[in-house]
Order: structure tokens, then C-alpha cells, then sequence
């Protein structure tokens, strides 16, 4: 009788158990996905500023490298489609994650869209450096023969410095929205081991 008794309070504290695991699952399933909500939400943040930075950057080109430095209109045109082009970019890899109910929903689809986005991005570097290569070196002839072929001017270093203080701002940007990817695909990846 008294085993039986120890054994129903055993059952009892081991049905408690299981109920409070439960309970702390879902919790905790709740606060991973909040928390990769709002990852993805800072991603979403910053294309939107960048695609529209992008878009401010063609009138902007116009009046700053053909009214204000004297550069070729071709220039400014070649300028303002890449910064199309980037902008098209950005809104591709925006797409696959700007779903309001993205970590609501299934999260094997989920990461699949994470990872996607975030291949696509990394795979878009080996574009986007070359082609700011090829532009910034055409900036910088155009800015040296603008001058009569001298290096001395303002326009010339400014861009230098510019070009480098861009280049490690935007691979600043990259480097952490790939990591914020890495993040949200390992977290998905914790949830559903479990």
C-alpha cells in the first residue's frame, strides 16, 4: 500500500514535470521567435534605407557629378543604372524575408528563405566589388583628366577617401547582416532539434 501511494506521488510529481517543460517549451519557442522577428525586422530596416538612399542617389548624381564637378553625362548615367541595379537587388533579397508571418509560420520554410536571402547577398559581392572597382576607377580618371591630369585637386583625394571610408561602411553593413542571417538560420536550427 505504501509503495502503491509513492509510486501514485511519483506519477503525480512526474505528470507536474512534464506539464512545467511543456509550459517552458512553448515559452521559450515564443522568445526564439520574437527574437529572430526582430533580426529579420532590422534586415528589413536597413534595405529600405538603402534601396532608398539608391533611388535619392540618381537626381543627387545628376546635380553633384555633372552640375556641381563637371563630370561626363555618360557617367552620371552608368552612375544612376547601377544604382538602379543595386536597388532591384536589394528589393529581390527583401522580398524573401519581408513576410510579416515569416517565423509564425512553418520554420523549415523559414530558414529555407533566410538562407536564400542571405546566399544571394553574399553571392552579390562578387558583382558589387568589381563593379565599384571599374566605377570608382572611372570616377578617378575622369576627375584626373577633368583637372589637366593632376592628382592635386580636392575632388580627386576627396573621392579616394570617400571610396574608402564607403568600401569599409558598406562591408561593415554586409558582414553584419550576415551574421544577423547566421543568427536567425542557427536559432531556427536550435528550434527545430528540439
Amino acid at each position: 500500500m505504501q509503495n502503491d501511494f509513492e509510486f501514485e506521488n511519483m506519477r503525480q510529481q512526474m505528470t507536474t514535470l512534464k506539464n512545467k517543460l511543456n509550459h517552458q517549451e512553448i515559452v521559450n519557442d515564443r522568445m526564439m521567435r520574437r527574437s529572430m522577428k526582430n533580426e529579420v525586422n532590422t534586415i528589413t530596416r536597413r534595405y529600405y534605407i538603402i534601396m532608398a538612399l539608391g533611388l535619392f542617389m540618381v537626381p543627387y548624381g545628376y546635380w553633384c557629378f555633372v552640375k556641381l564637378c563637371g563630370l561626363s553625362l555618360f557617367f552620371w548615367i552608368v552612375t544612376s543604372i547601377f544604382m538602379l541595379v543595386c536597388v532591384c537587388a536589394t528589393f529581390y533579397t527583401l522580398r524573401k524575408i519581408n513576410d510579416p508571418n515569416l517565423m509564425n509560420r512553418n520554420l523549415v520554410e523559414a530558414r529555407k528563405k533566410v538562407a536564400s536571402a542571405k546566399k544571394f547577398e553574399a553571392n552579390w559581392l562578387l558583382f558589387g566589388i568589381p563593379a565599384v572597382v571599374l566605377w570608382m576607377s572611372w570616377f578617378l580618371y575622369e576627375t584626373y583628366q577633368l583637372h589637366g591630369g593632376a592628382v592635386s585637386n580636392g575632388l580627386f583625394w576627396g573621392g579616394c577617401i570617400g571610396g574608402i571610408i564607403g568600401a569599409i561602411c558598406g562591408l561593415s553593413i554586409n558582414f553584419r547582416t550576415q551574421r544577423q542571417y547566421q543568427d536567425i538560420i542557427d536559432q531556427i536550427a536550435d528550434i527545430t532539434a528540439e
